[in-house]
């Protein structure tokens, strides 16, 4: 049962991953699309807001998938000083990230239903209901608040968080 659990959210990561690089496809076909208008004479209305929107979605999706592959900056030089405390040191960070995570991803949900209630639009030409692109955000934090979670709870249960960088695996192939 661990194991499916394992797989799922590890697939669950590698899907906002995926969909993160879907939204910067999306601003590469954005952009494009927007010089082919402007050399054909024609007008693409919101299309810097779409960039945008594509930019932030990229960004927040892409959370839980680069904390999974240890592709954020840590703190890891702090830790190394701990020595034989690594392990409490590791405790509290997970412990702060997992916190701080929830706390936004309550916020960026909280946000979301406010714009969606209130039927709030965007202030450019394409007047977009602003929680559609809200929803991108909320998702990718949820994602980071269950990857610091899971990261934390086996680092409790295992003594490994699990986290290994493409450098780390590399040295460790030589």
């Amino acid at each position: 049962m661990l194991k499916t659990l394992r797989r799922a959210l590890d697939g669950l990561y590698l899907t906002g991953g995926v969909l993160a690089a879907l939204f910067l496809i999306a601003i590469l076909v954005i952009i494009v699309l927007q010089m082919l208008a402007r050399w054909t004479g024609h007008v693409f209305p919101g299309a810097t807001d779409y960039a945008g929107y594509c930019m932030a979605g990229a960004s927040f999706l892409a959370l839980a998938y680069a904390l999974n592959h240890g592709a954020h900056i840590r703190v890891s030089l702090f830790l190394s000083f701990l020595g034989k405390y690594r392990r409490w040191g590791e405790l509290w960070c997970f412990g702060i990230g997992a916190a701080l995570a929830t706390y936004l991803a309550r916020y960026a949900v909280k946000g979301t239903y406010v714009s969606w209630r209130w039927n709030e639009l965007s202030q450019g030409l394409d007047a977009t209901p602003i929680w559609i692109p809200q929803l991108s955000m909320c998702v990718g934090t949820i994602l980071l608040a269950i990857a610091f979670w899971d990261h934390l709870v086996r680092l409790l249960v295992t003594g490994d968080h699990g986290i290994r960088s493409d450098l780390v695996d590399q040295s460790h192939a030589e």
